[in-house]
């Protein structure tokens, strides 16, 4: 017999003649990592870079700092860290790399956009809807940070 896998993220969007039996008929759901499978593949990612905490102290602080990431966007932000540690010319990775990889790494470069005073109000108090918005929504995920600092994912 032939066994043929495949995967999506977005099974509702396949055709149905695909998912009928005898066909893709089997699904398996392979679900983001929870806080400790995060932390878990954090700590593997880690333990290749110069750390200036302990390994277990840092994914344990990463892993509350990314719910909904799956382990590629963990990978992504080890990796960046590293490089911005790097272009400050340290002799090792701290926390606050990781937060700026973070960023990045969730939306984005910096924008060099110079935004008028107007600008920037509008866009804080746009941004604080989202965040009072999102904090009262039951199935949200958990607010991080809010910022007005232009990305290039973003909006902006």
């Amino acid at each position: 017999g032939v066994v043929v896998l495949a995967g999506t993220n977005r099974v509702d969007i396949l055709d149905q003649a695909l998912t009928r039996p005898g066909r893709f008929d089997r699904q398996i759901t392979v679900d983001k990592p929870d806080l400790q499978g995060r932390r878990e593949i954090f700590a593997v990612h880690l333990k290749g870079l110069t750390l200036e905490d302990e390994i277990e102290d840092i994914a344990g602080r990463l892993a509350g700092l990314t719910p909904g990431f799956a382990g590629a966007d963990i990978a992504n932000i080890c990796n960046e860290a590293a490089i911005v540690a790097a272009r400050r010319e340290a002799d090792a990775v701290a926390l606050k790399d990781f937060e700026k990889a973070t960023d990045r790494v969730v939306g984005g470069l910096e924008s060099n956009k110079i935004m008028s005073k107007e600008e920037l109000s509008i866009v804080a108090h746009h941004e604080a809807g989202h965040a009072v918005a999102g904090w009262f929504l039951e199935h949200a995920d958990p607010l991080l940070k809010v910022t007005i600092i232009p990305r290039s994912s973003g909006a902006l």
